[in-house]
């Protein structure tokens, strides 16, 4: 029943497979219990049972009708005798359609769609089986999901529909920033993620947990003077590999930094070092929206990276190609999509311009790394080294001497253990060790 019905129809992989039963949970148990190797109760008392056989994971669901406080974030379950309660509580019609599977004297399978469903997949629309002020007032996070169904699927949003959007707006403030988190990245490496942020920003619901995005749309861009920031942004987000959520959400998040960075100069209106306003109002929009650690780091660095090329017009030295690798790793194929995306230009010749600029750049970091380890650069002596030989405790002036070496090693490139040491020695003379 449910998303894996939906998929089989539009002949789509489905992760798993959801059945549904009017036995009880303790009745589910007592029935798989002897059949199944193993069996997963941490969705009991919502009136689900896993059951695990040979390795794969079977849901067997009660029917249910559920009911949510409208301020919680916890729904109260009760259960149903009747197939049709449980999937009107789903959220779309294309959801909401179940194949009732022959039992022992095999009877033919049957369709159940009581609220047209079918018609919905045929049309690619999505509509709440019920009224969407009742759907989205039992959940909030519907609201999100409807986008997200947008932009996996290729759907569009009934009107209706996207007008209660509109209007209730506000109700996903009650929904934890977790679950939102998990839905909007769905939505962020869909096929159709352009219409699917369109439908956010149009609706104000990207107001309510990214309300940084929408005020891109007041920002002129002098580099694409053809669209506004935000219009950029979502071109950017188009062109993007929908394998990588990290290019993908640094996409979305690389020019967040120009409206606090906008400045008016000689008539023309200039955004200096809005990535690195970028990078910090990144790291903080993800941690309130609850993202791992990692993927902070990752999305922030690449936002604080996206305008490095640019400053290397002039061409590629071994130096600034062993910077380039520095900074980015091990990011350097995801800030090079990145840096490739994010021309949107209309002026053909910029554009090949920088296309050019990281097409030699790609070829100076493959000849490099041909010569040296450039992917690994470290001076030929290691902290313990400096320590002995300068006889001093570990502190600050350790960093700063690894410092001074790893610098000659970015602008000279590889360099004997001999020439480290004899380094050192000039070092310690400055600094009267």
């Amino acid at each position: 029943m449910g998303g894996s019905v939906r998929d089989a129809l539009l002949d789509r992989a489905s992760p798993d497979l959801d059945f549904a039963t009017d036995a009880s949970p303790d009745a589910i148990r007592g029935i798989v219990g002897d059949w199944a190797d193993d069996l997963y109760l941490a969705g009991q008392r919502f009136g689900t049972i896993g059951a695990i056989k040979d390795g794969e994971i079977y849901e067997i669901t009660t029917f249910r009708s559920e009911i949510y406080e409208r301020d919680s974030r916890k729904p109260i379950v009760t259960f149903s005798d009747h197939i049709e309660a449980d999937l009107a509580r789903r959220d779309f019609t294309v959801n909401a359609m179940a194949i009732k599977l022959p039992g022992v004297g095999g009877d033919t399978p049957e369709m159940v769609d009581p609220f047209g469903g079918l018609n919905d997949l045929a049309g690619r629309l999505l509509r709440c089986p019920t009224d969407a002020e009742t759907s989205f007032g039992d959940d909030p996070l519907r609201m999100l999901r409807l986008f997200r169904f947008v932009s996996t699927l290729g759907f569009s949003a009934d009107p209706d529909v996207a007008r209660s959007v509109v209007d209730m707006r506000e109700r996903l403030d009650v929904v934890s920033r977790e679950r939102i988190q998990v839905e909007f990245d769905k939505l962020m490496v869909g096929p159709n993620v352009g219409p699917a942020l369109s439908g956010l920003l149009e609706s104000g619901l990207a107001e309510q947990f990214i309300p940084e995005i929408p005020a891109l749309a007041v920002e002129q861009d002098p580099m694409h003077r053809h669209k506004d920031v935000l219009a950029h942004t979502i071109a950017v987000v188009e062109k993007t590999s929908p394998k990588r959520l990290v290019v993908r959400l640094a996409a979305l998040f690389h020019d967040i930094g120009k409206p606090a960075t906008r400045r008016f100069e000689g008539g023309k209106v200039m955004f200096h070092h809005h990535e690195v306003v970028g990078a910090r109002m990144t790291r903080e929009r993800m941690r309130a929206m609850r993202y791992p650690k990692q993927m902070v780091a990752d999305v922030s660095k690449l936002v604080f990276l996206h305008m490095r090329p640019h400053t290397y017009a002039m061409g590629w030295t071994d130096s600034a190609v062993r910077r380039y690798v520095r900074d980015a790793s091990p990011l350097v194929d995801e800030l090079n999509e990145l840096v490739r995306c994010d021309v949107t230009t209309g002026n053909a010749k910029r554009a090949r311009a920088i296309q050019r600029r990281i097409d030699e750049l790609e070829v100076r970091i493959e000849e490099l790394a041909k010569e040296e380890e450039i992917n690994a650069l470290r001076p030929p002596i290691n902290g313990t080294q400096v320590i002995e030989h300068l006889g001093v405790e570990p502190g600050p002036i350790i960093g700063e001497a690894m410092k001074m070496l790893l610098e000659r090693r970015i602008d000279d490139g590889p360099y004997s253990e001999e020439e480290a040491f004899a380094m050192l020695d000039e070092f310690s003379k400055a600094h009267g060790l």
